[in-house]
């Protein structure tokens, strides 16, 4: 039977190809402290991160007011206003790393 090695399972990132980019050092230190294990490049450790899907551009928002018109009351914005001074950032999964 077949014995698969970590080296064995990341063999394929030898062949694939690459691009070199610049980043800031507080972004490569987050980088390199998100890593799982201390050979995980940094592709494995963007691959795993998660980003929203159901983006929406500014112009794309200002359309949907215009055709749609208010789509809340004036008592539904003021209590989403208390709600938001109620709610705090979600933890920076990367600054504790």
């Amino acid at each position: 039977m077949l014995s698969l090695t970590r080296s064995a399972c990341n063999m394929h990132n030898l062949y694939m190809g690459s691009k070199t980019i610049s980043v800031k050092d507080e972004a490569y230190e987050r980088l390199r402290a998100a890593r799982r294990y201390p050979g995980e490049s940094f592709s494995e450790v963007v691959l795993r991160a998660r980003w929203p899907e159901d983006t929406i551009s500014a112009r794309e928002l200002r359309e949907l007011a215009r055709v749609r018109g208010a789509r809340f009351s004036d008592a539904d914005l003021d209590r989403i206003e208390a709600l938001k001074r109620l709610d705090s950032p979600p933890e920076d999964k990367w600054a504790s790393r």
